[in-house]
């Protein structure tokens, strides 16, 4: 009897395997017939234009594992493409929460994750999914940008500062980067000059000055609030530094310097801050005609405008050439025709933006230091040529 039962032992065996191979080929079967039934249905819902029905009959199909993440990261990418932000979400979140998937598939869920909460407006959220990308190394350049932007957006500028220092401690400095933690410090300056709290203020702009040698904006906003303070020379001292970093913003520091001169009652003073510069821009070079027509050299003055105007033509620089020929001449139709045509460029003067971003053309009136086009800072600077400078 036992003889037979050892005997019987490999067919047992060997007819376990067989059914389980068949339960195996049945499940194979049955999971690739509902597979089938969820594709051609999805299919027939894209082609009924029911994409969104198509969408959730196609995610049935996908069972959530390190080997489908791509798939449903693709998903959620889809849905926030769309405009679906509450679907993308609900994705992503459901990515990030699960323990099986690999950890690199479930850092770029959360930096999608950061992505829908930002199109949601729920700042707050996506700030909290990009402060925990900072510590990845695939993903941390990404993270510091958009954390960026939502600090911008909130004016939020001690967290963006603390945020650009860190980063320079770890990863060095770049002029980007550094033109960016100017700027900060330079709104953080705003924020304290809204307070009326000006020794904080200033702090903040020499902490914008050590930030970027190259800076213009801390050392425009010293000048005015110094002249604010009525502290002239002070202020003409820090104008006198942007031509040194930035000669194109030179058109901003001549007519404060031109206020602080006249407050001094000092046009020496004028004169000689006006030298090394003067032929560099047309409010410098008009500063010094004016200046050489208030002292009785009206002859000299349009000499050397119209040797200015022949280098660096501009409708200012034209303004005001018609305008010393108007106070030269003593024909009474000649005064009245250049006295309308001056009237007439000044109008177009009026109308024509003076400031444009070198970066993305964005053009106004008013200085902008963030562009509101590209949203880069630093990137917008005075019109040169005829229009402008």
């Amino acid at each position: 009897m036992l003889e037979l039962l050892f005997l019987l032992l490999p067919v047992a065996a060997g007819y376990g395997w067989v059914m389980g191979r068949n339960s195996v080929r049945q499940a194979q079967r049955k999971q690739s017939k509902i597979l089938s039934r969820h594709y051609y249905k999805g299919i027939n819902f894209l082609l009924s234009d029911q994409p969104d029905k198509a969408v959730d009959t196609l995610i049935k199909m996908i069972n959530l594992d390190s080997d489908t993440a791509e798939t449903h990261i693709a998903m959620g990418n889809f849905f926030r493409h769309r405009g679906e932000l509450d679907r993308a979400i609900r994705v992503h979140q459901n990515l990030v929460s699960q323990e099986e998937i690999d950890s690199d598939l479930k850092l770029q869920a959360l930096k999608e994750l950061g992505k829908d909460y930002m199109l949601a407006g729920f700042l707050e959220r996506a700030e909290s999914s990009f402060l925990k990308l900072l510590d990845s190394d695939k993903y941390f350049l990404d993270a510091q940008r958009h954390l960026f932007n939502i600090y911008q957006t909130t004016k939020e500028w001690d967290k963006a500062i603390k945020l650009g220092e860190s980063m320079m401690k770890h990863n060095g400095d770049s002029d980007d980067l550094c033109r960016r933690i100017s700027h900060f410090y330079c709104e953080r300056a705003v924020q304290r000059l809204r307070d009326n709290d000006i020794s904080s203020a200033e702090k903040a702009l020499k902490k914008a000055i050590e930030s970027d040698e190259h800076a213009v904006r801390p050392w425009l906003m010293l000048g005015e609030l110094a002249i604010d303070q009525q502290q002239y020379r002070d202020a003409i001292s820090y104008l006198n530094q942007i031509p040194q970093r930035d000669v194109s913003w030179l058109s901003e520091a001549v007519p404060l310097i031109e206020v602080c001169c006249r407050a001094l009652n000092d046009e020496h003073l004028l004169e000689r801050a006006l030298e090394p510069y003067w032929k560099k821009c047309a409010s410098a070079y008009l500063s010094k005609v004016n200046l050489m027509a208030r002292q009785g050299n009206l002859a000299e003055a349009s000499d050397v405008l119209l040797e200015q105007l022949r280098v660096n033509p501009t409708m200012k620089g034209f303004k005001t050439l018609m305008g010393l020929y108007v106070e030269q001449k003593d024909e009474e139709n000649a005064v009245n025709s250049l006295t309308l045509l001056s009237d007439l460029v000044d109008e177009q003067l009026r109308q024509r933006p003076k400031y444009r971003c070198v970066s993305c053309g964005f053009s106004g009136r008013q200085i902008h230091w963030l562009c509101p086009s590209c949203k880069k800072w630093g990137t917008v600077k005075p019109i040169k040529g005829l229009d402008g400078e």
